[in-house]
């Protein structure tokens, strides 16, 4: 159990509000690595108040009420914020707003108080991955106010350390039993000097897809097994498990948690996609929205379409494959595709499994879409007017399409 001590240079802190300050002191205090806790007042306006003045606070409708908070002392090199932040998620009900439980009131609302930038970071990027458990999990939007700390007013003494004091009092603190996603809460890549550090000669400056991972980590073999080790994509990536990066290459703010897939463009990070869950569809629209143009995104995620006779795969003839603008999945031959007059290019039958048929009943019309087995992108629909063999037309966009002529790739079977 961690007791308040003086904290280092090498000691971090963060305030976090939870409901009930005792209960939230003694889950965050056992935690590994925070080396001391102190409970107190927050984010409110009244300076150094005292527990009863917050409670009549609380009656007072035009003073900002502080949230009864716990501030956390603890070592990075041990555990990291991301770690720390899964249990204060995990503990309470961050949707409840000013309330927790059955203690009502703003000083009991949810609350994350940062005392550094980079702390905001973290704290935002785990509200995100815990949001979408809570969502599949069929629960509301997180309520949790995320705000610089300006003051910690601790509390009196006999608040201080209290159920460790009084192990049978009443804290209305609990989980709504949504864990944290698992890959979130894994340790960060390796900097230690066994684990190789990235070369140079196997990336790409212009555009590159770096994996950083960690050995025991059960998401990250599953994005493996999942995704990367049959990628196709047109962007290269790699896998690693440390995060030495070569000279001139950067991140843009430190990796806090495996898996995380950073898309660099000129060795300098522009997005990165944390928290694989085992769900390639997430991560595959995550990239589309990073490598897609707006008009392309249009198509492929609101089933747009371009307008005809203006695609620039429509007149092409070469000997070729198209493929899945994302994943790279080879999609038509070209020796399937015929001239519609239809305005689009038109094929008369997919590569075996490498599309998806669905209903639509949109624009007052019923058709069949067709989208990428892949990548699940919206390519355009089929109809029952096209030549033999098949007696189909696939009415494909050549926006969320990709040309491979033949000399540049095997033809697929």
């Amino acid at each position: 159990m961690a007791a308040p001590i003086d904290a280092t240079a090498a000691h971090e802190r963060i305030v976090l509000g939870m409901g009930c300050f005792w209960g939230a002191e003694k889950r965050l205090a056992a935690l590994p690595g925070v080396v001391a806790t102190s409970v107190g007042y927050a984010g409110g306006e009244r300076e150094n108040p005292s527990y009863y003045q917050v409670l009549a606070d609380e009656r007072r409708p035009t003073v900002r009420n502080h949230a009864e908070v716990v501030q956390v002392t603890f070592d990075p090199g041990q555990i990291s914020l991301a770690q720390i932040l899964a249990t204060f998620w995990e503990n309470h009900d961050p949707t409840q707003g000013n309330r927790q439980g059955n203690d009502i009131g703003t000083n009991y609302r949810s609350a994350i108080y940062f005392t550094a930038p980079a702390q905001q970071k973290v704290a935002e990027m785990t509200r995100a991955t815990y949001q979408t458990a809570l969502t599949a999990a069929g629960f509301g939007k997180i309520t949790t106010e995320i705000a610089a700390l300006t003051q910690f007013y601790p509390a009196e003494p006999e608040h201080q350390q209290y159920l460790v004091r009084n192990p049978s009092g009443y804290c209305g603190l609990g989980g709504i039993g949504v864990k944290f996603p698992t890959a979130v809460k894994s340790t960060p890549p390796s900097t230690a000097s066994s684990a190789a550090a990235v070369q140079v000669t196997d990336l790409s400056r212009a555009q590159q897809l770096i994996v950083f991972a960690s050995i025991q980590c059960s998401y990250c073999a599953q994005f493996d097994r999942d995704i990367a080790a049959n990628w196709a994509g047109t962007v290269p990536i790699i896998t690693t498990t440390s995060t030495q990066l070569p000279d001139g290459w950067t991140l843009a703010q430190p990796l806090w948690a495996t898996p995380t897939v950073v898309l660099f463009r000129d060795a300098t990070e522009v997005a990165r996609f944390t928290g694989y869950q085992g769900q390639p569809a997430a991560f595959w629209r995550w990239l589309g929205e990073q490598l897609l143009t707006p008009e392309e995104q249009h198509i492929a995620y609101q089933h747009g379409t371009e307008r005809p006779f203006t695609g620039n795969l429509l007149d092409q003839h070469t000997p070729g494959t198209y493929i899945d603008p994302l994943t790279g999945a080879a999609l038509f031959r070209s020796d399937s595709k015929f001239n519609s007059g239809s305005g689009w290019p038109s094929f008369f039958q997919p590569i075996n499994g490498a599309v998806t048929l669905h209903e639509d009943e949109s624009h007052g019309m019923k058709r069949t879409e067709v989208r990428s087995a892949s990548s699940g992108i919206h390519l355009g629909h089929v109809f029952n007017d096209g030549p033999a063999p098949t007696g189909q037309r696939y009415c494909i966009n050549s926006h969320v399409l990709r040309f491979i002529p033949d000399q540049l790739t095997p033809a697929a079977e």
